[in-house]
């Protein structure tokens, strides 16, 4: 694997913050400059400042966004700061408060405005963080966490200059757009959206910055493209990101190996990731008995209340062997945490209130040896 890891992994890469990676990546770029712009169809941006890999996804997944972000007030807010940016100088200094009025005659002409709320005073505490992990603000007297405390409280900023490359520029008009479904219809015919470089980039994209890739069945474009391609995607996603291509009957997976991973893992060394291959592994068993079937898409549909089912069947299981907090969670709090997990991962979806098993949910299962006597050994 070359440097790209590093772009895929970070927002951008700042050359103040870490001097030494930004010149690593910035010397390695003509390594892997062309995988970006043939296969991926991205923007790099590389300037004396930082290093920026624009990452526009395929199409919009659950698991995508910010994750320190708990709230849709919280994208409001950060939109509004990056426009008070916009009007400051680099290096220019400001105080919170200064940025705490602006912020509050905005966000009122979309949604009330109460600062003596500590759950809005939260959300700017959220914005505040996330604007200084990435360097779009720093911080020179004073503690952002304290205005979760109450309102009045100051802090000195000074503006980097580097929230001007935050917002990625699309070579289309927004103004008519309303919601997140419009960024996925693509500015051409739809006949050609799904041949030439847009089909390319997007079979790219979806394996490179997706857990799982479906279709639904034998005519799908990008699966057509995939399947006729294999050899040239293979090399070039090896080429640069490590890893295998395992194609299925309506699915597609990019596995990396351990010591070439980048991003969120699964599974990794913790009692939820460990649950959901218990399950994997039971779905698995009751697949080949026959006791849950496919539909034509290669997914499984089931009520919540199977699948909470299947959950509490695996916890009767092995119960002994999981740790204190989830032998003992309530069933509901449960199967939510582990739903959740699993949209995250695509590994579930859902359809009409019912769940959809996605082939990601057994994809990667688990097990106790034959031979586990409940006595806190167990293996993966």
């Amino acid at each position: 694997m070359n440097e790209i890891v590093t772009l895929l992994e970070n927002y951008w890469v700042c050359r103040e913050q870490d001097r030494e990676q930004y010149n690593r990546v910035k010397k390695d770029i003509p390594k892997f400059q062309k995988f970006i712009r043939e296969q991926l169809g991205w923007k790099l941006l590389s300037n004396e400042h930082m290093l920026k890999l624009e990452k526009i996804p395929a199409h919009a997944e659950s698991f995508m966004g910010i994750q320190e972000f708990q709230d849709i007030r919280d994208y409001a807010i950060l939109c509004i700061v990056l426009m008070f940016l916009e009007d400051k100088e680099e290096q220019e200094q400001f105080l919170l408060s200064e940025l705490i009025s602006y912020t509050g005659v905005q966000l009122q002409k979309w949604m009330e405005v109460d600062w003596n709320s500590f759950s809005q005073r939260k959300s700017m505490v959220r914005v505040l963080q996330y604007a200084e992990r990435l360097s779009m603000l720093r911080v020179y007297d004073g503690n952002s966490e304290r205005l979760s405390q109450e309102i009045g409280q100051e802090v000195l900023y000074e503006n980097t200059g580097l929230s001007r490359y935050f917002a990625t520029g699309f070579p289309f008009d927004l103004k008519e757009y309303s919601g997140w479904r419009d960024f996925e219809k693509e500015p051409l015919e739809e006949l050609e959206a799904d041949r030439g470089h847009v089909r390319v980039n997007r079979v790219y994209r979806r394996l490179t910055a997706c857990p799982a890739m479906y279709w639904e069945n034998n005519e799908d474009a990008d699966s057509l493209y995939l399947k006729n391609q294999r050899q040239w995607v293979e090399k070039y996603m090896e080429e640069n990101l490590g890893g295998r291509l395992d194609i299925h009957r309506n699915a597609a997976f990019w596995v990396l190996g351990e010591a070439e991973h980048y991003g969120s893992i699964h599974p990794r060394e913790a009692q939820l990731p460990e649950v959901v291959l218990l399950l994997g592994g039971l779905i698995r068993e009751k697949t080949e008995q026959g006791i849950l079937e496919p539909g034509s898409d290669g997914k499984i549909k089931l009520s919540r209340e199977a699948f909470a089912g299947l959950l509490m069947e695996c916890r009767e299981n092995w119960r002994e062997a999981w740790s204190k907090e989830y032998r003992e969670m309530e069933d509901g709090r449960l199967a939510a945490a582990v739903e959740k997990y699993m949209r995250d991962w695509m590994m579930l979806e859902e359809d009409d209130g019912q769940l959809l098993l996605c082939q990601a949910a057994a994809k990667q299962f688990g097990f106790y040896p034959p031979d586990y006597q409940n006595t806190g050994e167990k293996s993966r």
